[in-house]
């Protein structure tokens, strides 16, 4: 049973991942995330602050909206959130006022992510897990990177 649940966490992980290809694509920092309940996908969503010259417009921020809207409601207790990059503190702050149930995350934010700041920042009964596709999300970000720094 353990077998089926990473193969799925693993293609929820993958569908953040193609997300956050949309944001490189679109000149963005190429993060996306993708929100599950019940084993669907109900929200999906990458990084927007340039497009919307907004930097609250994290992928975790628009995935939390979207699956707000989706439920007709705030707390996504008994939602999963699938995200390429480990969550900022003003995201980790967002998904504990949404008493989000479960965070994956692939690549560690070692400047910026919230266990540096606060690990505790998230909601007490949120469970977190890290690591998965965490080598082709960090790839992705040093590859934006490496193009932004030649420009």
């Amino acid at each position: 049973m353990a077998i089926d649940h990473w193969r799925s966490d693993r293609f929820f992980m993958d569908e953040a991942l193609k997300e956050a290809r949309k944001a490189f694509d679109a000149d963005e920092v190429p993060v996306g995330a993708v929100v599950v309940c019940q084993e669907r996908i109900i929200a999906r969503a990458h990084n927007l602050t340039e497009r919307l010259n907004d930097v609250t417009a994290h992928a975790e921020m628009q995935a939390i909206t979207a699956a707000a809207n989706h439920l007709g409601g705030k707390y996504l207790n008994q939602c999963a959130l699938y995200v390429s990059l480990e969550p900022c503190p003003m995201c980790a702050g967002a998904l504990h006022w949404a008493q989000l149930g479960k965070l994956f995350y692939a690549a560690d934010d070692e400047k910026r992510g919230f266990t540096l700041v606060k690990p505790s920042l998230l909601h007490p009964k949120t469970i977190v897990n890290r690591g998965i596709a965490a080598e082709e999300a960090a790839q992705l970000l040093t590859t934006f990177f490496q193009h932004k720094r030649k420009k």
